[in-house]
């Protein structure tokens, strides 16, 4: 439920007073009938007026205490999320599903059970045909009480699709990705996937790219370069200065780690992008060149697969994946 879609206040006091009015009429329809037998209309009438007030004030106490939940949930404090959206309309449809039950009740002069064992009946027939519907549905809700993610918050969802979450409905789950399209997953094959959230616990989280250095440069001389050019970047985080870490040391190269804080997911790209190219200007400036990534120590290579591997294409800056947080 979005914010402007929560009841006023005026909105809660008129629901109250309709309430009290109904039951006013439901309580004394048949004691002013019992005291004025004269008036045919009364007596005709008494019976439908207590189950019609009883009724009215049913529906509108639903209505009442669903607004008030609302309120309550909805209200923003300081590190705390938005109430799924789901969550609201199920509460909305219990609700009212006790207010609809309690009104045939009334009118049929029914006992509960036997109008619940009906209905079971119906719904067991139509959840056989709407089976994976129903899938979708109490997937939907399972995700609403887990909230794994919020709208708003970017996400991946493993083999499907990563982007920005647009809206958590009942059947599917709609997001808006990097390149502006739309994509829509049934919630019961969300459900069955891994899922990244690139925007909890919060929107910031820190990415790494690798590269190998000649063996002949000092590491302290490399840190210092690397970890100045990309400080430089105006896209990562303010206030939190890249890391650079030795991964691997040998004669044929000198591997580094770069690490840098992203803002935002949307903004991973960029930031990536930048923190590369300072760093490839302030090596080329240098006239340091980079050097072909090497095996991982403890695989050996004989001599043959050594000339393959020297002669293939290799990336010597290696962008990685965010690392968890």
């Amino acid at each position: 439920m979005a914010r402007d879609e929560i009841p006023a206040t005026g909105t809660l006091w008129r629901l109250a007073a309709i309430i009290g009015m109904a039951l006013a009429v439901a309580t004394l329809a048949e004691p002013l009938a019992r005291r004025y037998p004269d008036l045919s209309a009364l007596q005709l009438w008494a019976g439908p007026l207590r189950d019609a007030g009883f009724s009215v004030a049913c529906f509108a106490g639903a209505h009442l205490a669903h607004g008030l939940t609302a309120r309550r949930l909805l209200r923003r404090r300081k590190g705390r999320r938005a109430v799924p959206k789901v969550l609201l309309d199920l509460l909305r449809f219990v609700l009212f599903a006790v207010a609809a039950l309690a009104s045939l009740s009334l009118f049929f002069r029914q006992d509960l059970s036997g109008i619940l064992t009906g209905s079971g009946l119906v719904l067991a027939v139509l959840g056989f045909a709407i089976r994976n519907a129903v899938a979708d549905v109490f997937s939907g809700l399972a995700m609403g009480i887990e909230a794994p993610f919020r709208i708003g918050d970017w996400v991946r969802i493993e083999t499907l699709a990563e982007g920005r979450v647009q809206e958590i409905g009942w059947r599917t789950t709609r997001l808006v990705t990097r390149d502006s399209t739309y994509v829509i997953l049934p919630n019961s094959q969300i459900s069955a996937r891994r899922i990244t959230n690139f925007s909890a616990p919060r929107q910031e989280y820190r990415d790494h790219a690798e590269l190998t250095l000649p063996a002949d440069l000092p590491v302290a001389e490399a840190g210092r370069l690397i970890a100045e050019a990309a400080g430089a970047a105006r896209t990562i985080s303010v206030g939190k200065p890249p890391e650079v870490q030795v991964t691997d040391y040998g004669p044929a190269g000198i591997a580094y780690r770069v690490k840098y804080w992203v803002p935002q997911h949307d903004r991973e790209l960029a930031c990536r992008n930048e923190v590369l190219s300072l760093i490839d200007a302030a090596l080329r400036e240098q006239g340091i060149r980079l050097t072909a990534e090497r095996m991982p120590c403890g695989e050996g290579q004989d001599s043959a697969s050594a000339g393959r591997a020297s002669g293939e294409a290799r990336r010597p800056i290696r962008p990685a994946s965010a690392e968890a947080r």
